[in-house]
C-alpha cells in the first residue's frame, strides 16, 4: 500500500501485489501493479485516510470500500465521502473487541430499526458480508452501529450527532402519538415519509440551518391558512415546538411550524389511520 501523488498533484493511496517493494519516493509507479485506489476530495478527509491507511489492516480497508460501493447503489441521496473513514474505522475496531471477547450492545437499537429501515437493512447485508469475509461472529446489534454510519453520511452530520438526531425523533413521536392518543403504523408510507421529514428537521436544527426566508404576504396569507385549516394538528405542532425550546433551547421558525402541520396532517389521514 502506497500513498502516490497524481499529476494533478492530488494524494491517493494506492493497493497492488508488490507496489510498494524497493519502491523509492518521487520514483514513478507503474500503473498496471495498482489493484485499488482510494481518494478523497477533500483535504483533511484524505489526511484522515492516510492516518487510517497506517492503523489498520488494508484488507479492513478494502472490504468497507466495497460495502461502501453497494451501499451507493442502492441509495439514491448523496453520501459524504468519509463513511468510508468513518466505517472502515468502526469495523476495524467492531472486530478487534469481539477478538479481545468485548462488545457494546446499541441502547437506540429499537429505534434505529424503526426510524431507518432502509439503512437498517442495508446494515444487516454488511454485518453478514463482514462476518463470511472476515469469519469473525460480530453481534447482531452491530448492524445498529453501521446503520448510524450511513444515515450520518446522508445527512451530512458528525456521528456524534446521531444519537441527538435519533433520540429527537423518538421524543417527537412520543409526542404526537401521546396528543392524537394512538399508535402509528410503523409499516406505511405516511409513517415513512413523516420520520424522513423529521430526520431532515433534526438535521437542521442541530446544524442551526431551519428554515426560515424573508417572507412575503403570500407566504404569511398561506401559513394563516394552514393554522387555520388544520388547527388541530398545528396545535401538535406548537408542543413539539415547546419542547425542542425546553430541551435543545431552540426555537422554530414558522416555516418549520407550517410544514410540521403538514405532515402531521397527512400521517393522520392517511390510508392506514
Amino acid at each position: 500500500m502506497l500513498c502516490v501523488v497524481e499529476k494533478k498533484g492530488q494524494e491517493m493511496i494506492v493497493t497492488g501485489k508488490g507496489i510498494g517493494f524497493k519502491r523509492r519516493i518521487g520514483e514513478p509507479l507503474d500503473p498496471s501493479l495498482i489493484e485499488k485506489c482510494y481518494r478523497m476530495e477533500g483535504r483533511a478527509e484524505q489526511r484522515k485516510l492516510r492516518e487510517l491507511v497506517e492503523q489498520i489492516p488494508p484488507e479492513h480497508l478494502k472490504l468497507t470500500q466495497d460495502l461502501v460501493e453497494h451501499i451507493k447503489s442502492q441509495i439514491t441521496l448523496p453520501l459524504n465521502e468519509s463513511l468510508l473513514i468513518t466505517l472502515a474505522d468502526h469495523i476495524n475496531f467492531a472486530i478487534k473487541r469481539k477478538q479481545e471477547g468485548l462488545e457494546f450492545h446499541n441502547p437506540m437499537e429499537g429505534e434505529i430499526m424503526c426510524y431507518y429501515p432502509s439503512e437498517y437493512h442495508l446494515a444487516q447485508h454488511c454485518l453478514k458480508v463482514i462476518r463470511q469475509e472476515t469469519h469473525v461472529d460480530l453481534s447482531d446489534s452491530e448492524a445498529a452501529f453501521i446503520t448510524l454510519h450511513i444515515v450520518n453520511a446522508e445527512l451530512n452530520t458528525e456521528m456524534s450527532m446521531m444519537y441527538d438526531i435519533t433520540k429527537l425523533i423518538e421524543d417527537t413521536m412520543a409526542i404526537v402519538e401521546c396528543y392524537y392518543q394512538k399508535t402509528f403504523d410503523r409499516e406505511s408510507l405516511d409513517f415513512g415519509r413523516f420520520v424522513i421529514h423529521l430526520r431532515f428537521f433534526a438535521q437542521r436544527l442541530f446544524q442551526d440551518k431551519a428554515l426560515g426566508k424573508e417572507e412575503t404576504e403570500e407566504d404569511a396569507s398561506f401559513r394563516r391558512m394552514i393554522a387555520y385549516s388544520c388547527k388541530k394538528h398545528y396545535q401538535c405542532a406548537l408542543r413539539i415546538a415547546e419542547y425542542v425550546r425546553n430541551a435543545q433551547q431552540k426555537e422554530l421558525t414558522e416555516e418549520e411550524l407550517t410544514y410540521l402541520t403538514i405532515h402531521l396532517k397527512r400521517i393522520n389521514t392517511g390510508r392506514n389511520q
